[in-house]
């Protein structure tokens, strides 16, 4: 496995993508996940890529860009030599019952199916309200019975959810290229080591379900280069510990 950060993560840094990526790269980390451009060309990132030795783990795009747009999300995929994209959200009314879960499932299985031979593949990304109860199962469980997407699993809005990341993980073995190393307390994010994961757990079991990166995030971070720091200290770590 290999570190990487969601550049969601240092948004408060209100930097430039370029200066970011520069950031990024004077750490241990291997790569970034990305949550747009902003006004910057595809290929002007990848310079700064290249310049900072990192690359592409995965790109968060809305469905709704997807939809609309899907030629293009794709040729922004090869040119930052990118090979995933990620739907990063669902509102809670795609998991509010069995049947809005099978429309979302039909949804994201019509734009995996659109991107079978365009050399890109394709996940979702869950938060915590996925796993809303309905009766027998909850919605993300429905959405993984009824599709046979990878899934980007964050393991802190899972744990927040209440349902346990290692066994998730166990069950979800070679579904899971890119997981998010998020830590909460309760269902606030929080720095890694400081919240409810067990974090060498989790990490050993992202190891034996096939992930193929492991991604820093903190959705709130008081301080934003802190963070970045702390991620790219304690994550390293923690994978070479798991070695």
């Amino acid at each position: 496995m290999r570190p990487a950060i969601q550049l969601f993560t240092l948004r408060g840094l209100a930097e430039p993508l370029p200066d970011l990526l520069a950031r990024v790269g004077e750490t241990a980390f291997e790569g970034v996940e990305f949550a747009g451009l902003g006004d910057f060309d595809a290929r002007e990132i990848r310079t700064a890529l290249d310049d900072a030795d990192l690359d592409a783990a995965a790109a968060h795009v809305g469905i709704e860009d997807l939809d609309s747009d899907l030629d293009g999300a794709v040729e922004t995929c090869r040119r930052l030599d990118c090979d995933r994209l990620v739907v990063p959200y669902l509102d809670d009314a795609a998991f509010a019952s069995e049947a809005a879960v099978a429309d979302a499932a039909r949804r994201l299985r019509d734009l995996d199916d659109r991107l079978a031979d365009r050399g890109v593949a394709f996940g979702y990304h869950n938060h915590d309200h996925e796993f809303t109860d309905l009766g027998g199962t909850t919605g993300f469980d429905a959405l993984v019975a009824e599709t046979g997407l990878d899934l980007e699993l964050d393991l802190g809005w899972v744990t927040a959810a209440g349902r346990d990341p290692v066994d998730l993980l166990g069950r979800l073995r070679g579904r899971v290229p890119v997981v998010h190393c998020k830590d909460v307390a309760g269902d606030r994010p929080v720095e890694l080591g400081d919240g409810d994961l067990d974090l060498d757990a989790c990490v050993r079991a992202a190891r034996d379900a096939g992930t193929e990166w492991l991604v820093y995030e903190h959705d709130e971070p008081d301080d934003p280069e802190a963070s970045l720091a702390h991620g790219a200290a304690t994550l390293p770590d923690l994978l070479a510990s798991g070695e």
